[in-house]
């Protein structure tokens, strides 16, 4: 004996949705974007004094960490950068 079933139930209902910002967002993203030109611009700084060190390092024959500080800012820089980007994509209406 075999069963058929002819009903079919619903399982998902479909939502028409617009994203819109809540209440006093503006002013978080504006402190989110304040804060992420301060990253950068310590980024930037890190990455300058780390390229002096790299080059005493170079010039004295020494090991003073140069190279890794060098590495470091330029990583902090691009996670803060797609940090925004992300902000912004998720943010976005």
């Amino acid at each position: 004996m075999i069963h058929t079933i002819h009903d079919t139930a619903v399982l998902a209902i479909e939502f028409n949705v617009t994203p819109e910002l809540p209440p006093g967002a503006n002013g978080l993203l504006k402190l989110v974007n304040w804060l992420l030109w301060g990253i950068l611009l310590a980024c930037v700084a890190a990455l300058v004094f780390s390229g002096g060190k790299f080059a005493w390092e170079k010039w004295s024959q020494g090991q003073t960490g140069g190279v890794t500080m060098l590495v470091g800012s330029l990583v902090g820089a691009i996670v803060a950068g797609s940090a925004n980007t992300i902000l912004n994509a998720v943010t976005a209406s």
